[in-house]
């Protein structure tokens, strides 16, 4: 932890060390760049050049007969950075001139070479005049160089005696303000890198499940609530991965239960079958008809376990064909009616029209209903009745089950659904796998659908299941 505190210090150090190096060269460049200029040619020289070389350049004028002229040293010059030249009388007149720009005039008042010599823009302000002297027997001659760059004149008047001192004062300046710069970035690195250590601690002691909540208000306050909430998730979803295996693991234990309970009759009167040789005809149908009961339970435990691994997996066909869902629920509540186990049940049927259009599996559909319908009988009274609603509006399906038994207590409502709960709101043990409304939804959720439930302890159940109409070409 030590280590990667001080890697940490390193790297911001670095960090803002590098910045004020490339702030540093940026400023170097910039000053290059302005006290710079790029010849014709693609050479660089100073921004001071013209203004050198207009000063030397009178050594290239001379005067024969009174009349000046320009050696050819002084020609090569201006021809080979393209410069343009004016050589002027007393009186301002051109008497000589070479290569000189379309904006230069032939004539200039002592106003126009003073507002010349200080601002060197011509017309266009596409070249720089810079303007020189030269005399000839006691005669005083200007002379206009014009160079194809642009140059700002600035003029700048300097205390000397200051200046020799201010420049001491600006260097310890700089010195302390770099000082100060590499102090504060080592003692920001070293707050950065504590900061970054607390939150380190608490990221392990959130895997380590003993992290306590921060409330900070500094510059990391967003990381620790965020921290705070991570927290918080992780430990809600330990509670219910312990509440889902304390679940799964009483399930273990009821379904090994509830498959041996059918597995000891059924082993009991085969061996009587086995062993007695003086079994009456209508004592073997008796004991087959144990038999095959106890077989069926079994089966349907076992189709329970199947059905569910393939809804969850994704695995069972679904083979959706366009129905009449008035009709289909009206015939599985008959059917059911019609065994022997709920022969003396009562469940009524209402129906918003005689037809309303769906597609479904039948086959799947009536696991569900079936599902949801017995499950008010097994977890209600012995004449708690049923009711089944269904309605359509042409955007949806909506099914009511209803029924006026026990109800359900909120921690049978927070656990309905699960794959591994059974209510317990009978006196007695249900039978089942614990398995059907966990089906259902499955089913349901398989076509689009949505199914939500609301009870009143003592008074009753309802389930409500809505469909989204879908057609198939």
């Amino acid at each position: 932890m030590r280590k990667s505190g001080y890697r940490t210090v390193f790297h911001i150090y670095l960090i803002f060390f590098l910045s004020l190096l490339g702030t540093i060269l940026a400023v170097v460049c910039l000053s290059s760049l302005l006290i710079t200029v790029q010849q014709p040619d693609g050479s660089t020289k100073r921004s001071d050049w013209p203004k050198t070389f207009t000063e030397e350049f009178r050594e290239q004028i001379l005067f024969i007969d009174n009349a000046p002229q320009v050696k050819q040293a002084g020609i090569a010059l201006l021809r080979d950075y393209q410069i343009g030249l004016q050589i002027l009388n007393s009186s301002g007149t051109d008497i000589y001139h070479y290569q000189e720009p379309p904006q230069a005039r032939d004539a200039y008042s002592s106003t126009d070479l003073l507002r010349l010599y200080q601002t060197g823009q011509a017309k266009d302000g596409q070249v720089t005049a810079f303007v020189g002297t030269v005399s000839n027997e006691g005669k005083d001659y200007a002379y206009i160089l014009y160079f194809p760059i642009k140059i700002s004149k600035v003029t700048m008047y300097l205390n000397g005696e200051r200046f020799a001192g201010g420049k001491t004062i600006v260097l310890f300046v700089l010195g302390v303000l770099f000082l100060v710069a590499a102090v504060s970035g080592v003692l920001y690195g070293l707050w950065t890198a504590k900061a970054i250590k607390r939150l380190t601690t608490s990221i392990q002691d959130i895997s380590s499940r003993s992290y306590l909540p921060v409330q900070d208000h500094g510059a990391f306050h967003d990381l620790y609530d965020s921290l705070n909430m991570l927290d918080a998730e992780i430990k809600a979803s330990d509670q219910l991965q312990t509440q889902t295996e304390k679940i799964r693991e009483e399930w273990i234990a009821n379904i090994t239960h509830d498959l041996k309970t059918p597995l000891s009759p059924i082993k009991g009167y085969a061996e009587m079958l086995l062993e007695d040789g003086n079994t009456s005809e209508q004592q073997c149908k008796r004991y087959a008809g144990i038999l095959l009961k106890n077989a069926a339970y079994m089966e349907t435990l076992i189709d329970d376990l199947k059905l569910t691994y393939q809804l969850e997996n994704g695995m069972f066909p679904l083979k959706r064909n366009e129905q009449n869902m008035v009709r289909f629920l009206r015939e599985l509540v008959i059917d059911l009616l019609n065994t022997p186990d709920y022969e003396n049940r009562t469940v009524h049927f209402e129906s918003s029209s005689e037809y309303i259009d769906f597609t479904f599996d039948q086959t799947l559909f009536t696991r569900a209903f079936r599902n949801l319908v017995i499950n008010s009988f097994v977890h209600g009274r012995a004449d708690t009745e049923v009711t089944l609603r269904v309605s359509g509006s042409g955007e949806t399906v909506r099914v009511d089950i209803s029924d006026n038994g026990n109800g359900m207590t909120a921690e049978e409502m927070a656990h309905l659904f699960d794959r591994y709960y059974r209510g317990t709101s009978t006196e007695k043990k249900p039978e089942g796998s614990g398995l059907g409304l966990a089906i259902a939804k499955s089913i349901i959720e398989l076509h689009s659908g949505t199914i939500s439930v609301s009870t009143i302890p003592g008074a009753g159940t309802t389930f409500q299941i809505l469909f989204p109409v879908v057609k198939v070409n």
